[in-house]
């Protein structure tokens, strides 16, 4: 696909059927992720590709018990100004039945980090203000990764949704994947062909001028 066109498509698809995917398929979309930008080059990014059925279901029991912990939340909070009522109720249909038929989906990627091989060690005076650096900008390594991975699964007819909630139970997820004790996960990324095609719907997101300025706060980007 023209890559604009793939960028205004790739909307999250959360209803996914069960037929397999090719390997072939599964490396290119690895392949497109390990080609993000990474910090001072490290890549020391690591992703567990998942599609085997009794470890499937392990992470989709996991999943639905922090969709579970999170769904009260959910149910208290109210759509977003841009946000329709109909809209909301669409997308939390949706989370709904990933959390209902994650164990069905065909394949579940894993994405996270592993700890440099070289720690950098700043000065004592400067530590707190690296470490609170440091905790905003971890996801910077793994995160264009990511979306890159959604972009090629788009470009693929394939659908995906970058979740995050399994993190609630981060630990269950490294037992049930014999991960690392120093593996950090990021994303989970369940992967198949849409239930209900994409079609041509551009993905809606707020206009331009109300989230980006000139110069400026305040100062609405026109261009």
């Amino acid at each position: 696909m023209e890559l604009f066109e793939t960028i205004h498509t790739a909307s999250a698809v959360r209803r996914l059927r069960p037929d397999p995917i090719a390997d072939e398929a599964i490396t290119q979309l690895l392949d497109a992720a390990i080609r993000a930008p990474s910090a001072s080059n490290i890549q020391n990014w690591a992703f567990v590709v998942v599609k085997d059925g009794p470890q499937r279901l392990a992470l989709a029991q996991i999943y639905r018990k922090a969709f579970s912990l999170i769904s009260a939340m959910y149910r208290e909070r109210q759509p977003a100004p841009h946000q329709s009522a109909a809209s909301y109720r669409k997308m939390m249909e949706s989370a709904q039945y990933l959390a209902d038929h994650l164990h069905e989906v065909p394949v579940i990627i894993i994405a996270g980090l592993l700890p440099p091989a070289l720690r950098f060690h700043p000065p004592a005076e400067d530590a707190e203000r690296v470490t609170q650096a440091a905790a905003r900008i971890s996801g910077a390594s793994i995160y264009p990764a990511v979306q890159n991975l959604l972009l090629a699964c788009r470009a693929l007819g394939l659908g995906s949704v970058l979740t995050t909630i399994h993190a609630y139970y981060n630990e269950e997820v490294k037992s049930a994947l014999n991960l690392p004790s120093d593996f950090m996960t990021y994303a989970m990324l369940p992967v198949g062909y849409p239930a209900e095609g994409f079609g041509h719907r551009r993905v809606k997101r707020r206009p331009l001028a109300e989230v980006a300025c000139l110069d400026r706060w305040g100062n609405a980007w026109r261009g």
